[in-house]
């Protein structure tokens, strides 16, 4: 089975990468994005038989930084 995992920092936490993003995209022209954060996205996969707690474990224990950052798991 394919998995996507999709990580991103937590509403409020400074994301100095997005902020250069849109910076150049204003430097460039660009008019009317408001911001900018920056993720990841992670694919997997896994055995048919992979639990969505064996998923969820996955991420919190290594993909995510549970401090700073949320993570959205989408089978395909």
């Amino acid at each position: 089975m394919k998995v996507r995992i999709f990580v991103n920092l937590k509403p409020g936490v400074l994301d100095p990468q997005g902020r250069a993003v849109h910076h150049a995209l204003e430097g460039l022209g660009f008019a009317g994005v408001a911001d900018v954060r920056i993720g990841r996205l992670i694919e997997m996969d896994v055995a048919d038989s992979t639990s969505d707690a064996a998923l969820d474990e996955m991420c919190s224990k290594l993909l995510a930084n549970m401090v700073i950052e949320n993570y959205r798991i989408e089978k395909i």
